[in-house]
């Protein structure tokens, strides 16, 4: 979606976007699908590629950092990010085409082909001095993972209602301190609290973990919450949370008197729940992306199996509860889609998105719901069987209606953009 000589929009996709989506789909046929093959059931059998508490195998976890590595050295995971920081500065359209496009493949180990929460996010831009070697650069490189920790047991989309908390403390003698604590002299932060659903929490190197630093009576609501690098051996893992669809994927972090120096601030003081705002509407342009890649895939597996599949003297797809299930989703689908580019085409003009990212959210990730469950439908008892992925897809529509703001927070979001509420 580019603009044109008339001052519009085209929904064209230009020449250097065409180039990276066919290089994409050529990296995953030289590069994932015979890591994909050589895993075999290990990646198919979600039985053989988890521990009992969920996590993921060495052998699975090491596929997906090789192709995390591998993408990264071909320029493609990280693009979205500016070139001074180690990416391509591809546009908010360009990098919504290529989420799109690999969730069009179905959604397996190619999506680690591009950035996702394990990856580098505009937030790591605020790194400083030492933090920029350390933390963004091997992120950016896809040396180290890294996750998102703000939501806490209890409070949910109410995020900023945190309990976790930062006190600052005078840093303890070298003799005092444990192998993991403070690594220089000078004041130390001590973090206590707890965190959950945290996405690849259980294989991040260090995770940004928000904290609450100042009382909300003084900082109000927003303020007062500041955003610390933790790395891995500095906090507990708790227990792993099992989201149907995200198996292994997420787990409870445990502060405990935690002390993390200074210089692991990371942004301002008091001011990272403002930062994190900011950047609202990449997630929400990254999921919508997603979803209407995948109901795209779907409806094209639906859309052939339908009409191959005989009963009654003729191709299933000729009954019109089965062919209005379908048409309905590809319509709602392209529409979804144009709600995605709208978006992207807005951020990359630096405008006001706060409702088109939340009108994308909802209704993209509604329509995969929708679709997902058709293309389920439609494949009667083999829609259920565990070799295909549909309901794979299913679980995963679910989840996506939930994470990054409910469908509740987006519409009442809508609602306060039209000043219908306060």
């Amino acid at each position: 979606m580019v603009a044109n000589t008339t001052g519009g929009v085209s929904f064209d996709t230009d020449d250097e976007t065409e180039l990276i989506l066919d290089s994409l789909d050529d990296f995953i046929e030289r590069e994932v699908e015979p890591i994909v093959e050589e895993l075999g059931d290990t990646y198919t059998n979600p039985r053989k590629g988890r521990h009992e508490n969920g996590r993921w195998t060495d052998e699975l976890l090491e596929a997906r950092e090789e192709i995390r590595r591998r993408s990264a050295e071909g320029g493609f995971y990280a693009m979205n990010l500016p070139e001074d920081a180690g990416g391509e500065g591809v546009s908010p359209v360009t990098w919504y085409r290529a989420k799109k496009h690999l969730a069009s493949h179905g959604g397996g180990l190619e999506r680690y082909v591009l950035a996702g929460p394990e990856g580098p996010k505009p937030l790591l831009l605020q790194a400083e001095g030492e933090q920029v070697e350390r933390y963004l650069e091997p992120t950016v490189r896809a040396e180290k993972s890294t996750a998102f920790a703000q939501t806490e047991p209890g409070y949910g989309s109410d995020s900023p209602n945190m309990e976790t908390t930062a006190e600052k403390s005078e840093a303890r003698s070298a003799s005092e301190r444990s192998g993991t604590a403070a690594e220089k002299d000078g004041d130390e932060w001590v973090l206590n609290g707890r965190k959950q659903w945290i996405t690849n929490a259980p294989y991040a190197d260090f995770v940004q973990l928000f904290a609450r630093t100042t009382p909300q009576e003084a900082a109000g609501r927003y303020g007062g919450i500041t955003c610390f690098i933790v790395e891995r051996e500095e906090y507990e893992l708790g227990s792993y949370n099992n989201a149907v669809g995200a198996e292994g994927m997420q787990a409870e972090i445990v502060l405990d008197d935690v002390r993390v120096p200074e210089d692991r601030m990371l942004g301002e003081v008091d001011e990272a729940f403002y930062a994190a705002m900011e950047f609202l509407s990449l997630g929400r342009l990254e999921l919508g992306a997603e979803a209407v890649g995948y109901a795209e895939f779907l409806l094209e597996e639906a859309s052939e199996y339908v009409t191959d599949r005989e009963a009654f003297g003729r191709t299933i797809g000729n009954f019109q509860q089965v062919s209005s299930k379908l048409a309905k989703g590809r319509a709602k689908t392209d529409a979804a889609d144009a709600a995605g580019l709208k978006l992207a085409w807005k951020m990359a003009q630096d405008e006001r998105t706060v409702m088109d990212s939340s009108v994308l959210k909802w209704f993209a990730t509604n329509v995969l719901w929708e679709v997902a469950d058709a293309a389920v439908q439609v494949h009667g008892a083999n829609g259920l069987a565990e070799e295909h992925p549909y309901m794979d897809l299913v679980h995963r529509a679910r989840i996506l209606r939930i994470v990054e703001g409910t469908d509740e927070i987006q519409l009442n979001t809508i609602a306060k953009t039209m000043g219908i509420v306060d």
